[in-house]
């Protein structure tokens, strides 16, 4: 009996022996790695999988909080999303760790915008440009929000420094009119108007000889929706149509008309590029809501 309660002691002591190792010397949990979070959360992105992509990012950011890009890419995602807000917060985290990054100001800039706050945009975009001064010609989204924030001086320089590195573009002369119709008004903006030849984008020469005088409103639908290869197409021209020919309105002081076109392009017509939420962004300046 003593034997076996020994034996018994003996083995109960080795078992406690055993679980205390075990505990001391457990392996730890190894850390998340950061880089492949990151990856898969742009990937997935990519694929339209943006609540997926947030958890991914999210647990990135978790793992390193003081890491920015975390912040950088689950901002991306936020703006694949359209949620500007949560895009902007998140950028500006990541830029409050590394506040040199030249393409986040940027895109907190595009965010700002589309958020509607123009001078914001502006500051982000100015930033942008401090860091990478070589980008300033190319810079006509800088030069739409001042036209919206009502620097229209401002906007007419850009757009003709614009000019100097894209000279056949029919939107960047227009923008210039709108900016200098503020300024001296709609004949001066006509004779002021930046020349252009060769922008093949269908109806865009037509939209040109409507500012410059030379055309009529109809003419610019006829032209948009005369020949297409797809609905997509189809689609697209119209879009440009009515959004020329709401500005052209607004600048000539027809705001009816001028709604009426603006809120086309915006729900009829709506396109998933920076132009259509240009036209999204003025159709909330007008107060024109969803169709």
């Amino acid at each position: 009996m003593l034997l076996l309660g020994c034996g018994r002691g003996i083995a109960l002591a080795f078992a406690l022996a055993l679980t205390a190792s075990d505990t001391v010397h457990a392996a730890p949990t190894p850390a998340p790695d950061v880089d492949l979070l990151l990856n898969q959360a742009q990937a997935a992105n990519a694929k339209g999988e943006t609540s997926v992509a947030r958890d991914f990012a999210t647990k990135a950011i978790a793992a390193a909080p003081k890491n920015p890009q975390g912040y950088w890419v689950r901002g991306r995602i936020y703006a694949t999303e359209k949620n500007h807000r949560e895009a902007i917060a998140d950028f500006t985290r990541g830029l409050e760790i590394e506040p040199r990054a030249a393409e986040v100001y940027q895109l907190r800039g595009f965010e700002n915008f589309r958020d509607g706050n123009f001078t914001a945009a502006i500051a982000d975009f100015d930033k942008a440009i401090h860091f990478v001064p070589a980008q300033e010609p190319y810079h006509w989204q800088r030069g739409i929000a001042q036209y919206y924030a009502g620097r229209y001086e401002d906007g007419r320089k850009q757009f003709e420094l614009h000019q100097t590195v894209n000279s056949n573009d029919v939107e960047n002369a227009v923008w210039h009119f709108l900016c200098y119709s503020r300024i001296a008004g709609v004949e001066k903006a006509r004779a002021g108007l930046i020349p252009i030849k060769g922008d093949t984008r269908v109806p865009m020469m037509t939209v040109y000889e409507l500012f410059a005088g030379r055309a009529k409103p109809e003419d610019v639908l006829k032209e948009a929706g005369g020949s297409y290869s797809s609905e997509a197409q189809l689609k697209q021209q119209m879009f440009f149509a009515h959004l020329y020919l709401g500005l052209y309105y607004e600048a000539h002081g027809k705001p009816d008309l001028a709604k009426e076109h603006i809120g086309k392009a915006a729900y009829e017509y709506p396109q998933n590029h920076y132009m259509g939420d240009v036209a999204r962004v003025h159709a909330r300046v007008l107060g024109i809501k969803p169709r």
